[in-house]
């Protein structure tokens, strides 16, 4: 499987998170956001300079950052 960090998928792209950056500023907010290792997510859509990013996840939507986006690993899925 092929795998890239949050910001760099298209809007409609799927995938689980795989890990969030150690050096992450906010991993403890985004966790606590219910982003974690495994969690499905899908990328609903992206404002026109690609910040912010708008996802769905465990049946909610949340918008995140650019540079947080940046952090989460996530595999792709078709």
């Amino acid at each position: 499987m092929k795998s890239k960090f949050l910001d760099e998928l298209s809007i409609g792209e799927q995938g689980s998170v795989v890990t969030i950056s150690k050096e992450s500023s906010v991993k403890r907010r985004l966790m606590d956001m219910g982003i974690l290792p495994g969690t499905k997510l899908t990328v609903e859509g992206k404002a026109p300079m690609g910040d912010p990013i708008e996802i769905k996840l465990r049946g909610y939507k949340l918008t995140l950052r650019k540079s947080e986006a940046s952090d989460i690993l996530v595999e792709i899925t078709a």
